[in-house]
């Protein structure tokens, strides 16, 4: 297998190959890891990688760095850590975020253990297809990633099953959502075409069965910020980049028993104590919690520029959203944002209002160059 391909999601059997080395991504069962766990991990970060860690936007976690050679080390570890599926296909199809607020034996949890015990009766589906299990007091996912969606009903005690992309769902009960998603899933798989990749995509060519979209769900709550939330404390991480030592001194300090990981590059520290930030965020209102950034040059082979560093610099000036993108694949935020910066062939293209494969405003620009014109 060639580690050069992209694609497809990096999971922890089948790497993929990144300007720093592989990149090895880690799936938390329920976004939950022990102390000892995320311990551990920070020293697999340390031994086998370049020390940092990546934080997705799916509330997953990458290794990176990793050398060729140590990837079955790294799968040995993770398998002793408890942080990893028994087979390749039941962790590239155990693609499950679930919302962070659950507690032990509710609903979300139950539902969870569930759709895991079933995972085998799905038909086989595109790589970046999900679940979102969003069965806490509200739907906190709303703008997360999830092609499969069951959220809250409007009244307590109802489930809505939804496919994403469209406003309403599929009432459902506990005891029938997961027949429910193994239904919806098969459809799936029998109306997509080659080229359909996400559910969102095909609700646009294809009409759902009338009852799979007559049930409103709850309103969206607001999305978690950094700082006291009950007993736990809430941490944001710069770009999702997470330095190894400084999880290590936080998860110590803190005398945390265990991370909650989030879709919003933001860490939920449960039972932990007031210490230093040790460089991770804990204002609601830092510039850098709006602003976007991939890995960039070097630690990237399609990027031709460099891009935190500079993203850093300038997130002050952007309180509307900066993404600053190393090509125009856009991986940090494959969307729109208020001002957006490019890398083409060793230079930076200024976006506004777009996305990082649309036209720029600007083309050619140095580092020092945007740092002139700002906002």
């Amino acid at each position: 297998m060639s580690h050069s391909v992209k694609g497809w999601c990096p999971g922890a059997y089948r790497p993929m190959m990144s300007g720093d080395g592989l990149i090895i991504r880690v799936r938390p069962r329920l976004g939950r890891l022990t102390c000892a766990q995320a311990l551990g991990l920070c020293d697999l970060s340390q031994r086998y990688g370049n020390g940092l860690i990546d934080l997705t936007s799916r509330a997953n976690l990458q290794l990176r760095g990793v050398a060729l050679q140590e990837h079955d080390a790294v799968l040995d570890q993770l398998l002793t850590l408890g942080m990893l599926d028994e087979t390749p296909d039941l962790e590239a199809r155990r693609n499950i975020l679930t919302t962070p607020d659950w507690i032990a034996g509710d609903i979300t949890t139950r539902l969870h253990d569930a759709l895991v015990a079933r995972l085998g009766e799905l038909p086989n589906l595109p790589a970046k297809m999900g679940f979102a299990l969003d069965t806490g007091a509200a739907p906190l996912l709303t703008g997360a990633s999830g092609d499969f969606r069951l959220e809250r009903g409007a009244k307590d005690g109802d489930l809505v099953l939804r496919a994403d992309g469209m406003g309403q769902g599929r009432a459902v009960t506990e005891s029938t959502a997961i027949d429910a998603i193994i239904e919806m899933a098969h459809w799936y798989h029998q109306c997509a075409k080659a080229d359909t990749k996400r559910m969102a995509q095909l609700v646009r060519q294809t009409e759902l069965p009338p009852n799979w979209c007559d049930t409103d769900p709850r309103r969206a709550a607001a999305c978690l910020v950094p700082g006291v939330l009950g007993t736990d404390r809430v941490y944001g991480v710069a770009f999702g980049s997470i330095r190894s030592t400084s999880l290590q001194a936080l998860l110590r300090d803190s005398r945390a028993t265990a991370l909650r990981t989030t879709p919003w590059r933001l860490l939920v520290l449960e039972d932990a104590q007031d210490c230093a930030e040790h460089g991770f965020i804990s204002e609601s209102k830092d510039a850098l919690l709006s602003a976007h950034a991939c890995a960039g040059s070097p630690a990237c082979g399609s990027a031709s520029v460099e891009t935190r560093a500079l993203a850093r610099a300038l997130a002050p000036y952007y309180p509307k959203g900066l993404h600053v993108s190393g090509c125009a694949k856009g991986c940090a935020l494959p969307k729109d944002c208020a001002t957006t910066i490019v890398g083409r062939n060793g230079a930076y293209d200024l976006i506004e209002q777009g996305a990082p494969w649309d036209s720029p405003r600007q083309q050619g620009l140095l580092a020092q160059d945007l740092m002139n014109i700002k906002a």
